[in-house]
């Protein structure tokens, strides 16, 4: 692939595993996209651009793939998934070095991307054909009236990925709407695509029919809106700007819109907190991925009688995280993906440090490893008025807060128009809980920053406000891509009476009935 692991010299991909990958792209302009590494600023790979036209095409050929696939049992999809569970964990080395070439960022990183898109991928795998099967329901008529819950699949979907994730976000969406008896129509971002297209050949190669999982490339001005007005469902995960136009766009078809949008997390770390374990703990949970992981901890309040010591004690550890572009698993963060999230970092740091903000940890570029490269930064003094505190950075940036009180802490972590993810840290679980179950977040972790919550398949995961609409995981983040359909059957007797029955002794029969179903607890 052009690139030596273990080594800092990165090559443009090689040209031929580029062609493979991105066979499948509907692109017909003749125009095409070159990509950079983030750990040089050097070319990286030449990508095909989709048009208006190709995104129409892409979804009338899922549809055509996607009524044969939905005429297969829930059971008969699975076979594929489960080799493509054994083909990521197998091929991890090519995917580790595609996802650090196209993100920057470290192998620790990259490879919690290989874990989740083959674990939540197994976990549906196993769970799909309960989640799709017949449910039963009670009857209008108890013993007449038989009816049950049938799930259709939506048809043709689109999938909207980011570039922070791109291998873990597409799967995640992907393979449960494929699972639902769906078609994909998926559009990642362009400087990380190659991650999803490796994860779009690979399933083929483990047995998913053609066309049912097709990609498109592009300006989103050009091909964003066609997503949408040729899609029967649109998952989305991105910035809450974009996420309320494309909720909108498809409330005027009057479409189903999920969306996982920004945080502004907050962590409480109590005064009986572990020490050791949370300094451990809040590194990952702030510099994971450089900090571009919407479920990062950006807030952190901290105990007064505690405050101090965990302050030193968690500047020392970031001073001391090691930053390389290393293909190998030493590094501890690698780079930003984006030359506008290293601006946005350093107008964040050097806005509040400007306002008064005391700089504990980082505070500058290190351009001197690579070009996209920040220090992982702490911060303190931090004003609401500053956009560290109010809005969110995206980068290896948090900023520590004092409390006194377990109610106030609460309510600081609340004072965010965001609701994503949050952490609690303390030695008491029950009081963990006690005070997760206050916070506004679609997800809490205790003594974890977001690996908890995020990879317990089985409960949802999503934002709250401004941090989006509807749930990816568990059984929410499956059967939005299903139609529910209700199909009763009458026996014995009508719901008109006998022939001869008059309409006043229908009534009254129908009302000793209702009063018997409330006597005897019957639905």
């Amino acid at each position: 692939m052009g690139i030596a692991t273990g080594s800092t010299e990165i090559s443009a991909l090689d040209p031929a595993t580029v062609e493979r990958l991105t066979r499948r792209v509907a692109g017909t302009s003749g125009r095409s996209t070159t990509t950079t590494a983030p750990f040089t600023g050097k070319p990286l790979a030449e990508l095909p651009e989709s048009t208006a036209a190709d995104v129409r095409d892409a979804f009338q050929r899922a549809r055509t793939a996607q009524r044969a696939w939905a005429t297969a049992s829930p059971r008969d999809r699975v076979a594929p998934f489960l080799r493509f569970h054994d083909l990521v964990l197998d091929r991890q080395q090519e995917i580790l070095d595609i996802l650090q070439a196209e993100t920057g960022k470290a192998r620790r990183h990259a490879f919690e991307e290989v874990y989740d898109a083959a674990a939540g991928t197994l976990y549906y795998a196993r769970q799909a054909p309960a989640m799709l099967r017949r449910r039963r329901v009670p009857g209008a008529v108890p013993g007449a009236t038989r009816a049950y819950v049938h799930r259709q699949a939506k048809g043709a979907v689109s999938v909207i990925s980011p570039w922070n994730y791109p291998l873990a976000l597409p799967v995640g969406d992907a393979v449960p709407a494929l699972l639902a008896g769906n078609a994909v129509v998926a559009k990642p971002d362009t400087q990380t695509a190659l991650s999803a297209l490796w994860a779009i050949d690979l399933l083929v190669e483990a047995g998913l029919p053609e066309d049912l999982w097709i990609p498109v490339l592009g300006d989103p001005a050009e091909i964003g809106d066609p997503l949408i007005d040729h899609s029967d469902y649109v998952a989305f995960t991105g910035s809450s700007a974009a996420g309320a136009k494309i909720a909108q766009r498809a409330a005027s078809r009057l479409i189903g819109c999920s969306a996982e949008l920004g945080g502004k997390n907050p962590a409480i770390v109590c005064e009986d907190a572990d020490l050791d374990w949370t300094v451990e703990g809040a590194l990952r949970a702030c510099f994971s991925n450089a900090g571009q992981l919407c479920i990062s901890m950006e807030r952190m309040y901290v105990h007064d009688a505690i405050f101090d010591e965990f302050a030193e004690r968690f500047a020392v550890a970031a001073n001391a995280m090691e930053l390389n572009t290393r293909y190998d698993f030493s590094a501890d963060m690698g780079s930003l993906t984006y030359q506008r999230q290293l601006d946005r970092v350093i107008d964040h740091v050097d806005q509040a440090r400007e306002k008064g903000a005391t700089i504990l940890a980082g505070g500058r570029p290190r351009t001197d490893i690579g070009p996209l490269f920040y220090a992982p930064t702490v911060m303190t003094d931090v004003e609401p008025t500053m956009a560290a505190c109010a809005e969110e950075t995206f980068g290896p940036l948090v900023s520590l807060y004092r409390f006194t009180d377990e109610s106030e802490a609460v309510e600081r972590a609340n004072a965010t128009d965001y609701g994503l993810n949050a952490s609690v840290w303390t030695r008491d679980t029950a009081r963990g809980r006690r005070i997760a179950e206050g916070i506004r977040a679609g997800t809490v972790n205790i003594n974890e920053g977001y690996g908890a919550a995020w990879a317990s398949y089985g409960g949802p995961m999503g934002g709250m406000g401004k941090s989006g609409l509807g749930r990816r995981h568990g059984a929410e983040g499956l059967l939005r891509y299903t139609e529910p359909q209700t199909i009763a059957s009458q026996h014995f007797v009508g719901f008109g009476g006998t022939p001869d029955m008059d309409g006043a002794t229908l009534a009254a029969l129908m009302t000793r009935g209702a009063r018997l179903m409330k006597r005897f607890h019957i639905r």
